[in-house]
């Protein structure tokens, strides 16, 4: 299976990735060989993958870090690197790869320690004598200081070091840093394709598939998630009941108040396994008996990591948030889309009642003012306002509108 099947609904950014991934084969090719290398490449050093949530920009970029490293023998006979089953492929596709980092974060930012250490990495020669390449799948968490520390590697690049960045739009990006990468924008890929690609790789029954990948606007890694846990369905369900229980102040306190709670569980059950292992191997490296006492000089450590499980169950929370927000949104492009009586396909067909309902009983400007709402609460959140007044604020303005 070819390392670009996962990547749904963007072929023209494939052809354009398969077409340097040949250049940079015939590259390293001529190089191995010691003929001169190719004069015209459609190959470069720096890359920038944007796009919406869901699009699959990570996925572009891992595909492209496999056919990079592909050492498939078809090669020589003329076929596509990338062929997804040599060595070079799998190890990359599933994280081993010695010559690929592939650096996410459940933090809210990248600090400039972390990206010390990549650009380090950056400097070292492929061990495998192909590219060094590193996949950087949140560059929009990069702090000022993080990017200006990148900003040296990209400019002045290492031979044979690929950087692949990752983010939702060129704006997150510092201009220095996006003016020196190749840019890549993908598309929210159709609904058809993501049922398609939870049918064919994930085995999920097509009517199930069908309403995952409608529900969440060809979002793959939600649609996966709706189609698989029955926790997201349920959370889900409860969220697309809030525009029905708004009606008096009590109502909205009220609504505000489970959504933090269930953002707040959703943070805790992800974290608490996580935290307890990192904690215990944490333990055992400083040397500490098992339920026995911390070694001197070791408090330091212990706060730092506890630090850092706070920051993530923080990061947590707020996707958890962004989902429902998500959700909600779509619940109110329903309500607009009947209202204005267009034949487009609703997300949320499972509950059409409730959109029916809505729609007769508002007018469209009172559903626009609604979903400025929405945006509003997620801006509020962006600038580190306390979830629950945001929160509070949203469904106040949803009544009042």
């Amino acid at each position: 299976m070819p390392v670009w099947d996962d990547l749904v609904g963007q072929d023209r950014v494939q052809a354009q990735l398969a077409a340097a991934a040949r250049d940079a084969d015939a590259f390293v090719t001529a190089v191995a060989g010691g003929a001169p290398p190719p004069e015209a490449s459609k190959m470069t050093h720096a890359w920038l993958f944007t796009g919406p949530p869901g699009s699959g920009r990570a996925t572009a970029a891992r595909a492209f870090a496999a056919a990079l490293q592909c050492v498939s023998p078809d090669r020589a006979l003329g076929g596509e690197p990338g062929c997804g089953f040599c060595e070079g492929c799998h190890t990359t596709l599933v994280g081993t790869h010695a010559d690929v980092e592939i650096v996410r974060t459940d933090l809210l930012s990248i600090g400039v320690k972390e990206t010390r250490e990549l650009v380090r990495r950056a400097q070292l020669s492929p061990a495998g004598g192909r590219w060094q390449v590193i996949v950087l799948e949140d560059a929009d968490r990069l702090t000022e200081g993080a990017g200006n520390v990148l900003l040296k590697a990209v400019e002045e690049p290492a031979p044979r070091t690929v950087w692949l960045l990752c983010a939702p739009s060129q704006e997150d990006v510092l201009p220095t840093i996006r003016s020196r990468c190749r840019h890549l924008t993908l598309r929210t890929p159709p609904v058809e394709a993501v049922a398609e690609v939870l049918v064919r790789r994930d085995g999920i029954e097509p009517a199930a598939a069908a309403v995952a990948a409608r529900a969440t606007q060809g979002h793959i890694g939600r649609a996966r998630r709706l189609a698989t846990d029955e926790r997201a369905r349920a959370r889900r369900a409860t969220v697309l009941k809030l525009p029905l229980r708004v009606a008096d102040i009590g109502g909205c306190l009220k609504a505000a108040q489970e959504l933090i709670d269930a953002a707040g569980e959703d943070a805790t059950q992800a974290s608490e396994e996580l935290d307890a292992k990192e904690t215990e191997d944490l333990r055992a490296a400083l040397g500490a008996a098992q339920g026995g006492r911390m070694p001197r000089g070791t408090a330091g450590a212990m706060k730092e990591l506890e630090d850092k499980q706070k920051r993530r169950r923080t990061r947590t929370q707020r996707d958890s948030l962004d989902l429902a927000l998500s959700d909600l949104t779509g619940f109110y492009r329903d309500v607009l889309a009947l209202q204005l009586g267009t034949r487009a396909a609703l997300a949320n067909e499972d509950v059409r009642d409730a959109l029916d309902r809505v729609a007769r009983e508002s007018a469209p400007e009172r559903t626009l003012r609604r979903i400025e709402a929405i945006f509003a609460c997620r801006q509020a959140l962006d600038r580190n306002v306390a979830p629950l007044l945001a929160v509070e604020a949203m469904t106040m303005a949803l009544r009042a509108s």
